[in-house]
């Protein structure tokens, strides 16, 4: 194992890093921002050190920065968390020129799988399902003929990135040419590629991922699936597991998929397969994360693995001593992200004057929050994800009901009373919702 890691973020990300090597008697070094001077990752840590401004790209983006942080300490590993560098290939790769090890899958993969158009024609020689569509569009005008061909509705979708950026609905092929120079602007504002591509939208679909866990030595491994369809402006505001609405062959099938697209590039360490699944029992794949998720919570509650300290382990070169007939999740686990907005998704920051975290068996709440602490203004508006998990879906939303109603945040807005109308929703209750689920509750979220 690594005797120190840098950890390259920040938030309730890299203190759920700091946690692990902790217990894993791993020393830690993190990085942090003007902004960020008295975060919890920062007084947690064994080591700490500013490097730049409040602005991302001045500390959080500063690659320079962190390389010789992680250099000058002796840091012998990077985990990149989730967001900023996680799936950056120019990093990873910079990493390992430095002789550290980036954990996480190769820079060579990242790059394939970052490029979703190169990922969906991966997804197609291996023998997963994908939407149909086509390949990148060049100019306005061969998208309206795409959009014409494909029929609409579509998505036009930014080949790098995530996050729901680049990405914009098309009704009418006359509205094509418009959406793709937005979707390209906004692409190329965001990840530096204005590159898009285009698909068929697959109308009432369920949002499904499978987790992936690889190691160096050929073992892949899926721990089974997350229903992720809550959401608001491509932004998922909850998760769970298993899906309810997913019948057994089909989930056999979609690990079965998960796994083969993993073999084809390589995989390893932990990621993600997003797939569409529609009620007709059909599904399709979306992209590939190569990174730790935010919801990762969920599934380590199902399965009893510790998901960051496996993916560290990875990266150090150890082998799974599990196979897939030993992963048998039990149980329901569901994730709320806390964030610090309105209920209508406007950003809030200040100091936090009240806190109180919700306690008791299977009840967790993942944040660097601490009364007194300030929320700048700069970074992702997650405060905090609140996950529990319980022996069947009914008892998991009641038990998450009452942490809901317990939870108290005071001096910054928070989601939390929306996120108890999700789960009094009768769509939600059914366990068979989709993506559009968020339509009637907030109109505006589409």
């Amino acid at each position: 194992m690594f005797q120190k890691i840098l950890i390259a973020n920040r938030g309730e990300i890299a203190v759920r890093v700091i946690r692990a090597c902790k217990e894993m008697g791993v020393q830690t070094v993190a990085v942090f921002s003007t902004a960020d001077r008295n975060a919890l990752h920062v007084a947690l840590a064994d080591e700490s050190y500013c490097i730049g401004g409040p602005r991302p790209q001045d500390s959080y983006l500063n690659q320079d920065a962190i390389l010789t942080v992680a250099t000058e300490t002796g840091a012998t590993a990077i985990h990149p968390g989730y967001g900023f560098f996680s799936e950056n290939a120019s990093f990873a790769r910079a990493v390992r020129d430095c002789g550290i090890v980036f954990v996480g899958p190769t820079p060579e993969v990242i790059e394939q799988m970052g490029d979703k158009d190169h990922a969906r024609r991966v997804a197609r020689e291996a023998g997963v399902p994908i939407v149909p569509g086509c390949d990148l569009i060049a100019t306005p005008e061969q998208a309206v003929e795409e959009a014409t061909r494909i029929g609409c509705p579509v998505l036009i979708k930014a080949r790098a990135g995530g996050g729901g950026r680049g990405i914009r609905r098309v009704d009418d092929p006359a509205q094509a040419g418009h959406a793709f120079q937005e979707a390209s602007q906004e692409a190329a504002s965001a990840f530096g590629d204005g590159e898009c591509y285009m698909e068929k939208f697959v109308a009432h679909a369920h949002h499904v991922e499978v987790q992936l866990l690889c190691d160096e030595h050929g073992t892949i491994l899926t721990l089974g699936e997350r229903e992720c369809s809550v959401q608001r402006r491509n932004q998922k505001l909850l998760e769970e597991s298993p899906c309810a609405c997913l019948p057994d062959d089909v989930r056999q099938r979609m690990c079965a998929s998960a796994r083969a697209m993993a073999a084809a590039v390589g995989y390893t360490g932990v990621g993600t397969i997003e797939f569409l699944y529609t009620d007709d029992g059909d599904y399709y794949f979306m992209e590939m994360n190569t990174r730790l998720q935010v919801e990762h919570p969920v599934t380590e509650f199902v399965t009893g693995i510790d998901l960051v300290k496996w993916q560290l382990r990875v990266a150090a070169g150890a082998a799974l001593p599990f196979t897939q007939a030993d992963i048998r999740p039990t149980g329901h686990a569901i994730e709320c992200r806390i964030n610090a907005e309105t209920r209508e998704g406007v950003p809030s920051c200040g100091k936090v004057t009240m806190l109180h975290v919700p306690n008791g068996p299977w009840v967790r709440f993942d944040s660097a929050l601490y009364q007194g602490m300030t929320v700048p203004p700069y970074y992702d508006s997650l405060l905090g994800k609140l996950i529990v998990h319980a022996q069947t879906r009914e008892e998991a939303i009641r038990k998450m009901r009452s942490a809901l109603g317990e939870l108290a945040i005071e001096g910054v807005s928070d989601n939390s009373e929306l996120q108890l109308d999700i789960l009094n929703d009768p769509d939600f209750l059914s366990g068979v919702y989709h993506t559009d689920i968020m339509a009637h509750l907030l109109p505006q979220s589409r």
